[in-house]
């Protein structure tokens, strides 16, 4: 609608920016100067447009055309309000005024005043003869002016449009969650929001002015260079990498703006990367699993054959030779077996269930449990520097997969030696655990090899489950493990997401439900009115956790569930005073709806938040 409006101007127009490059024109412009279509396009350089209509004889004849734009440029670049009138050379006369804008740049308007000019000579030669026609001229010229100082109105109506518009994509991008900048053909800052902090901690926030390896520090200037010269020849790139500060997981794009500078759109994916490992590592596990479980069936009916055929055999009178043979065979099988089961642990349904934990208490109920095991000349040490901070994670989960490390660490440690588990955070991105050791740490082959199933270095003795089934666990919950080797022995670091559990007020919520994604719905609802939650998929599995737990505040159950048992049959074996509340999609003539709307509270699905916290602050049961 601006340009619209401009182009109803009788004048022409332009506005240059600060850089001397059209910002905008109306039509009357092209059409004055007779200009191509590439110099009235925005971005068109002021230096261009002289040097075309300079050719063309505009300023008349000229000696140096390079030395007269180079004038025309320097006085532009002193953005001073200026007004003038010239002849040219096709005998039309032209004023123009020129005003300067407050950020930079200026805007000009071309008035074609020959008509003027042409009544001022003649009232100056003819003023007592044509005394009437100079009254119509001057009526004409006062016209003129009005006209002129509506165009000066609608410019300055245009001015406060560009300012209103240039507030607006500022408040805009200011609110994105992401950093927006965009830096000249020398990497120096010309426009930012004030995001680069909230990306990438550590770094200044007002860098405009700066050089991009300044505002973001050498190590990650160096990863992005060769990007951003891609960029800066035109190529538009898409890219991650990990920044050092506290390891988080960065996006850039780089967008050439087509005049030698480029755009920077870079955001925070580490929350995004940590759910998308875990949903490939969930993908690879199905899979697996739908491999395996049919050979594990036809393998363990074969194990089971062998062992019943050499039982027979065992009791019959065989020669020494034979008998050692039996129980050779008999033993191969038992191992079969037992990895038959490890395959199933690695491959089954395993849905990590976060909650509220400190990791000094994991770490020394580790202690506890993995000291009996160790040989008396190695020593178990553990050391928590995450502050007490009170972190959602399986405890279970975590627990198993730093023991087995532990376990392996005394394998390579032998009779005597010295392992040490230590946890700490970095930055609010990751939860580090390290285990080492004093052994001889890891073979070649084995830190390329060692988290693939059945590579062992123990022979015999060793299933080549025990780190492949750590790293599966700390996948599926969206983290990594890493091998190395220090001066002193060997090194596993596992990295989980950061998760700081919020502050509950809630109480502990007891979830049954046997479907797994209404579960997932379910316990987010429980968590943002405060609660922590444990979860059962029966009645039997729900009556064992509130036995173990013990100080549950409230209970959140479907009537129909995995099992015999309904909803109702665990209320019976729950505490009376323990507040229920039962849910369910059945219908509301159906006689187990009936029975349960009498004995407790019932949500019938789907239901929202509100619904839920309206009964939980009610506390009632019947």
């Amino acid at each position: 609608m601006t340009t619209a409006g401009l182009n109803l101007i009788a004048q022409a127009l332009s506005i240059y920016d600060s850089e001397l490059r059209l910002v905008l024109s109306n039509r009357r412009f092209q059409e004055m100067f007779d200009l191509p279509d590439h110099l009235v396009a925005p971005g068109a350089g002021f230096s261009d447009t002289i040097r075309f209509i300079a050719a063309k004889g505009e300023y008349g004849e000229a000696d140096d055309i390079e030395d007269l734009v180079k004038d025309r440029v320097d006085q532009a670049l002193a953005f001073e309000p200026h007004y003038l009138e010239r002849e040219r050379p096709n005998g039309q006369v032209i004023s123009i005024e020129g005003s300067p804008l407050p950020q930079g740049g200026w805007v000009a308007v071309y008035t074609d005043i020959t008509r003027t000019k042409r009544v001022e000579e003649l009232l100056q030669s003819r003023s007592e003869e044509l005394s009437d026609q100079l009254i119509a001229h001057a009526e004409e010229l006062s016209a003129t002016n009005r006209q002129l100082a509506a165009s000066n109105k609608a410019l300055e109506e245009t001015k406060r449009q560009l300012t209103e518009i240039e507030a607006r994509t500022r408040l805009t991008t200011e609110m994105m969650p992401a950093h927006i900048a965009h830096v000249d053909a020398d990497g120096h800052y010309t426009y930012s929001n004030r995001r680069l902090s909230a990306v990438m901690p550590g770094r200044p926030s007002d860098i405009l002015g700066l050089h991009i390896s300044e505002a973001l520090g050498r190590a990650a200037y160096a990863r992005i260079e060769p990007y951003l010269s891609a960029a800066y020849g035109g190529e538009n790139t898409v890219f991650e990498f990990t920044e050092d500060h506290d390891s988080r997981r960065i996006r850039v794009a780089f967008t050439s703006d087509q005049s030698g500078g480029v755009f920077i759109l870079s955001m925070d994916i580490t929350e995004e990367t940590q759910a998308r490992v875990a949903l490939q590592q969930s993908r690879r596990r199905a899979l697996a699993a739908q491999m395996t479980s049919g050979l594990a069936h036809d393998f363990s009916n074969l194990l089971t054959i062998i062992l019943g055929m050499q039982g027979k055999l065992e009791k019959m009178n065989l020669p020494p030779e034979a008998a050692e043979l039996v129980a050779a065979t008999q033993t191969a099988a038992r191992r079969g077996g037992r990895l038959l089961n490890r395959l199933a642990d690695m491959t089954g349904i395993r849905t990590p269930r976060p909650k509220a934990v400190e990791m000094g208490g994991i770490l020394q109920d580790l202690k506890v449990l993995a000291t009996p095991s160790l040989p008396r000349g190695v020593g178990l040490s553990v050391l928590d520097h995450t502050r007490g901070q009170h972190l959602m994670l399986d405890p279970g989960m975590v627990q198993d997969a730093l023991l087995n490390l532990v376990l392996n660490a005394r394998d390579a440690c032998g009779a005597t030696g010295q392992i040490t588990v230590s946890a700490h955070c970095i930055g609010q991105t990751w939860l580090e655990l390290a285990v080492t050791d004093t052994g001889p740490g890891f073979s070649e082959q084995a830190l390329k090899k060692a988290l693939n199933p059945f590579f062992t270095t123990k022979g015999s003795e060793g299933s080549g489950l025990g780190l492949p089934m750590v790293y599966d666990t700390v996948k599926l919950a969206g983290g990594d493990l890493q091998l190395s080797n220090t001066p002193v022995g060997a090194s596993v670091v596992v990295r989980l997401p950061y998760r700081l559990a919020p502050d509950r007020k809630g109480g502990l919520a007891l979830l049954v439900e046997d479907n797994e994604d209404l579960r997932a719905g379910f316990r987010d609802m429980l968590v943002e009115l405060g609660h922590s939650v444990i979860e059962a998929t029966s009645a039997d599995e729900a009556c064992a956790l509130a036995a173990d737990v013990g100080d549950i505040s409230v209970v959140l159950s479907d009537i129909r569930l995995e099992g015999d048992a309904t909803g109702l049959d665990l209320m019976a074996r729950l505490p009376a005073d323990l507040p229920c509340i039962l849910m369910t999609s059945l219908p509301t003539s159906d006689p187990l709806y009936r029975d349960a709307i009498a004995r407790a509270p019932v949500l019938r699905k789907p239901f929202g938040t509100d619904q839920l916290s309206a009964l939980i602050d009610k506390g009632a049961r019947t």
